[in-house]
């Protein structure tokens, strides 16, 4: 699935379940010590879609463990992402010359829990995603418009290093697929701070991806959104 999401020259790779056995590192796994045998499962299946990415690029198997921020240190010269949910693991990874930033999200394909669309969304959000579900009430918006913060910041951070709230960014989700996010971070910053993603929806999953080519120029301010100052932190989380 996440494959439809991403341009050509990023290598992708995806499990359903933990049914493949996946080994990890000694530091992965010592990581993951006394962790729920659930959880582990899930992060040696994300681990081991990593290395398959790795190994596409050319790339010999190397522990991701995670850095600043939670985001997975990946290899000198690659850039990549991973996610993981119920029923879904996925990783994704690119050469960093030709790819600058890259930020994969998934989610169950259901409502979100009661409070938590007040905490990252806007008045001006809310009611873009009142107007999608009131055109097509079939697709799980709400999610998908969570899903799409969480990638943008798996992008941003390892960039930027910069944190940032879910409040920091506003989203704005097309039926089409797609979705606009401007962000406005705390300091300045010579990231460019509007991102372009893909969203898909399917088997009962939420999916989106934020794939930056171009690379740091010079600083910028960041445009005014739609919710206008950040409104306090909700961070956002990594895999």
């Amino acid at each position: 699935m996440i494959e439809e999401l991403l341009p050509p020259g990023v290598t992708s790779s995806e499990a359903f379940d933990d049914a493949a056995p996946a080994v990890l590192f000694p530091a992965e796994a010592a990581l993951m010590a006394g962790r729920r045998e659930r959880r582990r499962r899930q992060f040696a299946t994300a681990r081991a879609c990593a290395r398959r990415c790795l190994s596409e690029l050319g790339r010999r198997p190397v522990a991701l463990l995670p850095g600043p921020g939670g985001a997975p240190q990946w290899p000198s010269g690659v850039v990549g992402s991973i996610t993981h949910c119920e029923g879904y693991r996925a990783a994704v990874a690119a050469p960093a010359s030709s790819v600058a930033a890259l930020g994969i999200d998934a989610e169950p394909a259901g409502p979100l829990p009661p409070g938590v669309l007040g905490l990252i969304a806007c008045g001006a959000e809310r009611a873009h995603l009142a107007g999608l579900a009131a055109a097509d009430a079939s697709l799980p918006w709400e999610r998908i418009f969570f899903s799409a913060k969480e990638a943008v910041y798996k992008a941003w951070y390892p960039a930027t290093g910069i944190w940032l709230g879910f409040r920091d960014a506003s989203v704005a989700l097309s039926p089409a697929g797609t979705f606009t996010a401007t962000l406005r971070p705390p300091v300045p910053s010579p990231v460019d701070p509007v991102y372009e993603g893909r969203w898909l929806a399917g088997r009962g999953l939420v999916l989106t991806a934020v794939t930056r080519v171009e690379h740091a120029g010079a600083v910028r301010p960041a445009p005014a959104g739609p919710c206008g100052p950040a409104l306090g932190p909700a961070p956002a989380g990594t895999a």
